[in-house]
C-alpha cells in the first residue's frame, strides 16, 4: 500500500498526534508499505524546498513483507519514493526522526502557544498525494494540514481514513468559554467527507456519533512496553527527587489551560509526599506558583522519560479533555498506578480499584484523597501497578499498527465495488 499521512504536527513536535503519526509511519514500513509523511514545518524542520529534496532519507528499519499474493504489498516504485532513484516526491527531504520521506509544509507558530505550528496554505499537499501515487490518505487529527488533505483526496478520487485525536470543543471551552457548536461543525464537515473516522477511545467514539459524524470505528493507540517497564526504576534518581524519601506523585504532558494541573494543589500540601512535574507549555511560569513544592523538570523524552515514569510512585493525570491519554498508558506499562478522571479516553484504560483510582473530573478534593489512599497503602499501589503492567502487555504499536491496516484494507475493499 502507498500511504500518505497528513499529520498536523510531526516529529520534533513533542505531542500525542506527532507520536501517534511517528508509531504508524514505522509500522507500515516494518510491513513492507510505503508511506510518506506531510507535516507543517518548525524551526527546527524547516519547509521543504519546492523542488524534490536531493538528500537521501535515513535507511528505514528491517521490514516484514506482506505475503507476495497479498494486494497490499509493497508496490513497484517504493524505492522511488524513498529517494533511491525514479521519479521524487514533490519537496521530499530526509528527516533524522522519519523511517520516510517527509513533506514539510510552511506554517506559523499558534499565538501564544508557539509549541503548536499552523500549516499556511500550500499546494504541496496535493502534490504530494499525486506523486507519491497514493493508494489510501491517512488524516491526524485533520484541522487545518488535514482539511486541505481531505480535499486533495476526494479531488483525487482516493479514499481517506481521518483519525480523531483532539478535543478542539473542549479546547474551545478552555480558551475561549464558547465556540463548541462552531468547533463540532468544523470536526463534523471533515471527518463525514472521510470513508472512515477512528476514535481512540469507546468515550470519543459516543461523543463523534452524538453529533452526527458517520463511519466511525474504535482504533486505540499503542504503547512501547519495551522502553516503558518497571525494570527502569531508578533509586538515585529517586533520592535527587525526593532526599526526604518522599512519595513521588508525577505528572507528565503539556503545561497548558486544558490540562489543569493546578488541580495537584491538594496532592502537594500532603506530609511525605513529593510532587513532580514533566512538561513544557504556556501554563509553565503559573504552575511554579500553584504547586508549591513540586518538582518541575521540563521537558524530558525516550529513555530518560521511562526512567521518570518507573521511578514515580503514584502517577495523575489531571485533563478532563483526553480522546485517549497516552501518558496514563505509558505510566501503567511503567508498573505504576494511576489516578485520573473518570471521563474521555482514561474510562478505557484504568481499570477503577484494580489498577487505580477513577475521579470527578476537575474535582482538586477527589484528586488529593485519591493520592493520599495510595500513598497510605503500600501493598495497594504495588497491587495496582503489577496489574496496570499486566493490562498493557498487548497493547503494543505493532498489535494496533495491523489493527489499523486492517481499517486501511476494509476501505480500499468497500471502493472496489463502487470503482466496478
Amino acid at each position: 500500500m502507498r500511504v500518505v499521512i497528513v499529520t498536523e504536527s510531526f516529529p520534533p513536535d513533542v505531542n500525542g498526534v506527532a507520536h501517534c503519526a511517528l508509531q504508524t509511519a514505522r509500522h507500515l514500513v516494518d510491513r513492507g508499505h510505503a508511506p510518506l509523511v506531510v507535516a507543517p514545518a518548525s524551526p527546527k524542520s524547516p519547509a521543504s524546498p519546492k523542488s524534490a529534496a536531493s538528500a537521501k532519507p535515513p535507511a528505514s528499519p528491517k521490514s516484514v513483507p506482506a505475503p507476495a499474493d497479498s494486494p497490499f504489498s509493497a508496490p513497484p516504485g517504493w524505492e522511488d519514493a524513498h529517494g533511491r532513484g525514479g521519479e521524487p516526491v514533490a519537496g521530499k527531504r530526509a528527516d533524522a526522526s522519519a523511517p520516510c520521506p517527509v513533506v514539510r509544509v510552511p506554517s506559523l507558530p499558534l499565538p501564544g502557544y508557539p509549541q503548536v505550528r499552523v500549516a499556511l496554505p500550500s499546494r504541496r499537499v496535493a502534490a504530494a498525494i499525486t506523486e507519491h501515487r497514493a493508494d489510501i490518505v491517512h488524516l491526524a487529527s485533520p484541522f487545518v494540514l488535514g482539511v486541505r488533505g481531505m480535499a486533495a483526496a476526494a479531488r483525487l478520487g482516493i479514499p481517506a481514513v481521518a483519525v480523531y485525536q483532539t478535543d478542539l470543543a473542549g479546547y474551545a471551552r478552555t480558551y475561549m468559554g464558547a465556540g463548541e457548536a462552531t468547533a463540532w461543525r468544523r470536526i463534523r464537515s471533515v471527518h463525514a467527507a472521510a470513508d472512515r473516522t477512528l476514535a481512540p477511545s469507546s468515550a470519543a467514539l459516543a461523543d463523534l456519533e452524538a453529533h452526527g459524524v458517520p463511519r466511525v470505528r474504535l482504533w486505540p493507540r499503542g504503547v512501547d512496553t519495551v522502553r516503558f517497564r518497571p525494570g527502569h526504576r531508578d533509586e538515585r534518581l529517586r533520592r535527587e527527587l525526593a532526599p526526604g524519601g518522599e512519595l513521588i506523585v508525577g505528572y507528565v504532558g503539556r503545561l497548558a489551560p486544558e490540562k489543569h494541573i493546578e488541580l495537584l494543589a491538594g496532592a502537594c500540601g500532603l506530609d511525605g509526599v513529593r510532587v513532580v512535574v514533566v512538561g513544557d507549555g504556556p501554563s509553565g511560569t503559573t504552575l511554579r506558583g500553584a504547586l508549591p513544592g513540586a518538582v518541575f523538570l521540563g521537558r524530558r523524552t525516550g529513555d530518560e522519560l521511562a526512567r521518570i515514569f518507573a521511578s514515580l510512585d503514584v502517577f495523575v493525570h489531571t485533563g478532563p479533555f483526553e480522546t485517549f491519554c497516552q501518558t496514563v498508558q505509558e505510566a501503567m506499562a511503567s508498573g505504576v498506578p494511576v489516578v485520573a478522571p473518570a471521563a474521555g479516553g482514561p474510562l478505557d484504560l484504568v481499570a477503577h480499584g484494580r489498577t487505580g483510582l477513577l475521579v470527578p473530573p476537575r474535582d482538586a478534593g477527589a484528586v488529593r484523597d485519591a493520592v493520599a489512599a495510595l500513598a497510605a497503602d503500600p501493598g495497594l499501589r504495588r497491587a495496582y501497578g503489577t496489574a496496570a503492567r499486566d493490562m498493557v502487555e498487548g497493547r503494543t504499536w505493532a498489535a494496533v499498527g495491523d489493527q489499523l491496516i486492517g481499517h486501511y484494507t476494509d476501505v480500499l475493499f468497500a471502493r472496489k465495488p463502487v470503482a466496478a
